[in-house]
């Protein structure tokens, strides 16, 4: 059994269906409409970048490419090991495993911090918000890329799924803790037919999961996100 930092939150879909959510990590965002948003409120050209919850360590390579040093968080040690090898030719890149509740990284020491669909939905995540504001130095910025429940198809999907969770009370959670929102337009664009259907499936439960295929043809959705960003 792999180990499994304390405090940490269970991720259902990467946790237990790697591989399906790298053809996720694929599909999302083919334009990377997200980091250019990123990059126009914060570049992290020649800065230290931190991913927290970094999962296998996908886009650890994106931003080496141009960051001075890049650190990737992950609590779970079977997925650190998989984001160690894919980085493993990347001098800049380091892999440590962690919770977001006690970050292994030094005071101050973090430019940049991108939190994607990870430890997210606001209320609760306070923990993880404090040790965010340890370690991001003054005039650094923290991003926090989460679902936008309240438009596109799969915003609709969301709410379906998750019931329990507000998009309002999110976005006054996220506000109140003094982030701006930025809103940003993806899309999920599938090679196949049959791997849009493995992801809806690891994404949903098996009822909402069924409905959605059944109403839903082709292998590409519209997805609208929420870029919420903080400088410190």
């Amino acid at each position: 059994m792999a180990s499994v930092s304390a405090g940490a939150v269970p991720s259902p879909n990467i946790w237990h269906h790697t591989a399906t959510y790298e053809l996720e990590n694929h599909a999302a965002d083919p334009e990377r409409n997200i980091e250019a948003a990123m990059r126009r409120i914060a570049d992290w050209t020649g800065r230290s970048l931190l991913d927290l919850g970094c999962g296998t360590g996908f886009h650890l390579p994106r931003w080496a490419e141009d960051a001075a040093s890049v650190l990737g968080v992950e609590p779970h040690g079977d997925l650190v090991a998989l984001a160690r090898r894919r980085t493993r030719r990347l001098a800049n890149v380091q892999v440590r495993q962690g919770a977001a509740q006690q970050i292994p990284a030094a005071d101050a020491s973090v430019d940049v911090l991108q939190v994607r669909w990870a430890y997210f939905f606001g209320p609760g995540c306070e923990p993880g918000l404090a040790e965010v504001e340890r370690v991001v130095r003054r005039g650094g910025t923290a991003f926090v890329i989460d679902n936008d429940a309240t438009r596109s198809t799969f915003g609709g999907w969301f709410r379906r799924g998750y019931p329990s969770v507000d998009p309002d009370a999110v976005e006054r959670f996220w506000a109140g803790q003094g982030f701006t929102r930025t809103p940003v337009d993806i899309r999920w664009a599938f090679g196949s037919r049959s791997d849009f259907e493995a992801v809806v499936r690891i994404e949903f439960g098996p009822d909402v999961a069924e409905q959605v295929l059944a109403e839903h043809d082709g292998a590409e959705v519209d997805y609208a996100v929420n870029l919420w960003s903080r400088t410190y």
